[in-house]
């Protein structure tokens, strides 16, 4: 391969990779811009603990089996499992952390505490397939519900 080519090649993975930096650092809420629904992101993390939940349970109801079939679907509800613990992490640490929980209100130690609570919450569920770690999960996530009011 000539020089010119490989020099294409490279300067094509830069700009791709480039592009995909810059597209991450942009995302929603890293911009101050004004747009937010708090009460809807807390909602949506309490419908990815139930994804979570619902996960576990059949986990669990897979765990044992052998045949290929429940083996790559307890595979799938592992993954899943994963990825949805993990959006919940990313919320709180994206977007709470970053956006709403502030060092000059009133109550922010209390407030660092019980969204931390969420995000240890979260990977204890992704180390477990216990109902406990779900549980657990849910709670940490409604305590921050009196912060964040619907409309």
């Amino acid at each position: 391969m000539n020089q010119l080519k490989k020099t294409v090649i490279i300067a094509t993975f830069l700009i791709a990779g480039c592009t995909l930096l810059v597209q991450q650092a942009f995302a929603h809420c890293q911009i101050p811009c004004g747009i937010y629904d708090d009460h809807a992101r807390v909602a949506a993390m309490l419908e990815d603990a139930a994804t979570v939940e619902k996960s576990v349970n059949l986990i669990n109801e897979l765990a044992g089996k052998t045949d290929a079939q429940s083996q790559n679907q307890l595979v799938r509800w592992v993954m899943n499992k994963e990825s949805h613990a993990q959006k919940i992490i990313s919320t709180i640490s994206d977007y709470f952390l970053t956006q709403r929980v502030k060092a000059d209100q009133e109550d922010y130690g209390e407030r660092l505490k019980k969204h931390h609570a969420v995000i240890v919450a979260a990977m204890k569920a992704k180390q477990n397939s216990d109902l406990a770690s779900v549980a657990a999960l849910k709670e940490s996530i409604e305590a921050l519900i009196p912060y964040y009011p619907g409309h």
